[in-house]
């Protein structure tokens, strides 16, 4: 009997499969739990659709993130940081900083996305890359200058 599987099942499938079981398994254990439907033509259909939903949801994410990526691979950020009488940096520029940079320019990117190998702590211009999707990476000049 075909099903479609309304909750992932353990050695199964996952939700919205359509697998092939006995009838016993689909009568006995799927149907009194809730766990799947019959395959019927109306149970696909909501199947497709919501397959459907789904990639669109998955496309216009990647659009937004291609957009957002042109848009940050153009832009300079600059942070300006206190530094001691002999020139040395204080403290270190972290994603935090860089998204509050970002934010205050009118981009917002979330601080988990900005990718640092350790903390910025001198003064210079670096390039940091921001992973805003699978495989769609924006690449960010940031310039820390010393305050005045």
């Amino acid at each position: 009997m075909k099903v479609v599987l309304l909750q992932d099942v353990k050695g199964q499938g996952k939700a919205n499969d359509v697998i092939n079981v006995s009838d016993g398994y689909a009568r006995n254990f799927l149907f009194p739990r809730k766990l799947a439907v019959v395959a019927d033509a109306r149970a696909l259909n909501e199947v497709k659709s919501k397959q459907a939903s789904a990639q669109h949801k998955i496309d216009v994410e990647k659009a937004n993130a291609r957009a957002l990526a042109d848009k940050l691979n153009d832009t300079k950020v600059v942070i300006t940081a206190d530094a001691g009488k002999d020139g040395r940096f204080y403290g270190a520029v972290t994603s935090k900083d860089i998204a509050e940079a970002l934010k205050a320019q009118g981009i917002e990117v979330d601080k988990r996305k900005i990718e640092l190998d350790s903390p910025i702590k001198a003064f210079g211009t670096y390039m940091v890359s921001v992973k805003l999707y699978t495989e769609i990476i924006a690449k960010l000049t940031v310039q820390v200058t010393e305050k005045k």
